[in-house]
């Protein structure tokens, strides 16, 4: 186990952009790893890249330290700066053996993600793992490793609450949105093309709406985030001119002051009396006050959101300490698993001189004998030395693991 090791770059030690300089497309993977794999003489290998972390499982002998550290760097890119070289290189984290593999359980079950309780990491180890291994990269141990390691995480998702509440902002609007029993056919408009609304987008989308109206200030912006979803869109000065009515309102820009007002809410209502969702994701609010103190809506803001978000947080990590538990125990039972594939691999060869023996002492010992028999008794005897084959083979195995076990309790 002490040949496996974890080189790991996260969000816990770099900003987004400087992980973005070790992300390698997956179309430049395939013959980037093959190439990595050969030249740093790794035995087995694996890349695991999300937007929030870049790590190499690897099993070798040989010493990872930051000179390789350093490397490695170079080799995944080329134009990295010395300075930048420096900083990946001094704030990698590197676990060896036991500590690498519960450090790989941990990142799997979410308790070192960038949102604690996130399932989207266990999907991600799993593809990461089933690409590598389709290149022929990965052997016997990462295997075992990643197997063990989906394992522990659905163990925890299922046994712990770690997971229970939504704690992005954007969930939390889509899940009061849900609530509110929007049908698909809504209207949404949507005012700005930024992160937070093309997130929120990608929410509605999944869920099945498909009437959207995206207004941006930058009308290429609006027209990027339209095409995605399936929107008609607008530049941000048509809003005062829009009268084809709407069910829900999505607003979040960089502005700073209110874009939807007296005036132009009036215009979007065009006469409509019914009540309607905002969802006002913006700091400063995008909505005047007046709107709300004037007409029917049921108001989601950005505020009370946080506030839910804080507190959906605050709950996963009182969990933290009993997916430590399930980890703990999960790693010990990699433990015992690995000791015995150990046995497993040292015995794969008994079976093979057991049966060249047995062949000597027929063909060539006892040949003469045997010659003797009738045929009858050459069947029985048959019988007799597969019987004792294939006994001896489960005797031998099943005595080494005794041995190895009582050592271990000892």
């Amino acid at each position: 186990m002490s040949n496996f090791k974890v080189i790991s770059f996260s969000h816990q030690h770099f900003s987004l952009e400087k992980l973005a300089l070790l992300h390698v497309s997956e179309d430049a993977q395939s013959s980037f790893l093959g190439a990595l794999k050969i030249n740093f003489g790794f035995d087995e290998l694996m890349l695991l890249s999300t937007c929030n972390r870049v790590e190499f499982f690897v099993c070798t002998e040989a010493e990872i330290n930051k000179t390789t550290v350093s490397k490695l760097l170079s080799f995944i890119n080329s134009h990295i700066d010395e300075s930048t070289l420096d900083l990946l290189s001094n704030g990698v984290e590197i676990f060896e053996g036991e500590k690498a593999v519960k450090h790989v359980f941990e990142v799997a079950s979410s308790l070192k993600s960038l949102v604690v309780g996130e399932r989207e990491i266990i999907t991600q180890v799993r593809k990461a793992y089933e690409f590598c291994n389709t290149l022929g990269l990965t052997g016997d141990f990462i295997r075992m490793v990643v197997k063990h390691t989906i394992e522990t995480a659905k163990d925890v998702f299922t046994n712990t609450e770690i997971a229970k509440n939504p704690v992005s902002v954007v969930s939390l609007a889509y899940r009061q949105l849900r609530d509110l029993g929007i049908k698909n056919e809504a209207r949404i408009v949507m005012i700005g093309s930024g992160e937070t609304n093309t997130t929120m987008a990608n929410y509605l989308q999944k869920h099945k709406y498909a009437n959207f109206t995206v207004f941006n200030r930058t009308f290429a912006n609006a027209e990027k985030l339209a095409l995605k979803i399936g929107a008609k869109f607008y530049g941000l000065e048509e809003l005062n001119n829009f009268s084809n009515g709407f069910d829900v309102l999505i607003t979040c820009t960089g502005s700073t002051g209110a874009i939807v007002n007296t005036k132009n809410y009036a215009q979007l209502l065009n006469g409509d009396k019914n009540k309607k969702v905002i969802i006002d994701l913006a700091l400063p609010a995008d909505v005047e006050k007046e709107v709300l103190e004037n007409n029917n809506i049921h108001y989601i803001n950005i505020s009370s959101l946080k506030e839910q978000a804080a507190k959906n947080l605050s709950l996963r990590h009182s969990e933290v300490s009993k997916c430590s538990a399930i980890i703990n125990s999960k790693l010990e039972e990699f433990k015992s698993l690995y000791n015995e594939r150990k046995i497993e691999l040292a015995f794969g060869e008994i079976p093979k001189q057991v049966k060249a023996i047995k062949d000597l002492a027929v063909n060539e010992v006892f040949l003469k004998e045997i010659n003797s028999l009738d045929d009858k008794g050459k069947a029985v005897l048959d019988k007799v030395l597969s019987y004792v084959e294939k006994k001896y083979n489960a005797v031998a195995m099943k005595t080494a693991k005794d041995v190895l076990l009582n050592k271990e309790q000892e």
